[in-house]
């Protein structure tokens, strides 16, 4: 028996695939300067969140498109960001969605696990007598 499915009925077509299709490659006619999502969403008419819904193994060629869109977008990212085109505040926060970081990981103890360097009172007795020495 097969069950019932839950839920509005998909607006996934193949009338919307080649319209997806068409968005990569026209959206810089549309106005934007890299492809996103949002913007596949708006050029679609459906809500963002349906577009990942489509973006599934079930929708093979909405996902290529989807990929697609992350692909370009990245791509137009760091070449934006390394001309000089895109401003670099939006650029930095766009760049987080594709894995990019300026975060620096400080180390709160040295190598060996203690917080002083090694032979420091050593290091101490000989710094005190090269300073009496004189």
């Amino acid at each position: 028996m097969e069950k019932n499915p839950v839920g509005r009925p998909t607006k996934y077509s193949e009338d919307l695939q080649t319209q997806a299709d068409e968005y990569i490659l026209s959206y810089e006619e549309l106005g934007e300067l890299v492809p996103t999502l949002v913007g596949l969403a708006i050029h679609l008419e459906v809500a963002t969140n349906t577009i990942y819904n489509w973006a599934t193994e079930a929708n093979p060629e909405f996902l290529r498109v989807f990929t697609r869109v992350e692909q370009l977008q990245h791509r137009g990212l760091v070449n934006g960001g390394l001309s000089g085109k895109f401003n670099p505040a939006i650029t930095k926060m766009m760049m987080t969605k594709h894995g990019y970081s300026d975060k620096q990981e400080l180390a709160h103890t040295s190598p060996d696990g203690s917080m002083s360097p090694k032979d420091s009172a050593e290091a101490v007795l000989n710094a005190l007598a090269r300073k009496h020495k004189d």
